[in-house]
């Protein structure tokens, strides 16, 4: 049987834990700080009832060093929180345009299909109206979003 003495096992453990602490930077070393940005969207006057696809551009484009992309799904009650590295971390300082697609939810692939029931109204980030800006000072609530299908 191996015998180890406390001193070897708090000198594995410090080596550990800068081990692990030098991985999370290798993991993510470009992040950028993020501000939660939420909101609620509403389709003709009423929670959509299944999930909108949510994506975020920012005017000014990808970052080309750092780059990132935000976006979100709303739930089944409209309610939302933008993400760019993780569920509902929100997004870095900047101008952005949301845009919106609503199509037919499938849960064994995980994704969208089928024609927009938004019939392409919000899909386009030339014309849409839906902008907003994040400053660093704090968390972002977009109140209610307004969509129509006519």
């Amino acid at each position: 049987m191996l015998k180890s003495s406390p001193m070897k096992i708090y000198v594995l453990l410090i080596f550990c834990a800068f081990a692990l602490s030098g991985c999370e930077e290798k993991i993510n070393p470009g992040s950028k700080q993020t501000f939660p940005v939420t909101g609620v969207i509403t389709v003709d006057g009423k929670p959509p009832g299944s999930p909108i696809s949510i994506s975020v551009h920012d005017e000014q484009g990808i970052d080309p060093e750092d780059p990132s992309v935000s976006s979100s799904l709303s739930q089944n009650d409209g309610s939302f929180a933008l993400n760019t590295y993780q569920q509902g971390d929100g997004v870095p300082v900047g101008k952005y345009t949301l845009t919106f697609y609503w199509g037919t939810w499938n849960a064994i692939s995980m994704g969208f299909g089928g024609s927009d029931r938004l019939n392409d109204r919000y899909r386009k980030v030339e014309g849409s109206t839906i902008k907003f800006e994040v400053d660093g000072a704090g968390p972002i609530d977009l109140g209610t979003i307004e969509l129509t299908t006519e």
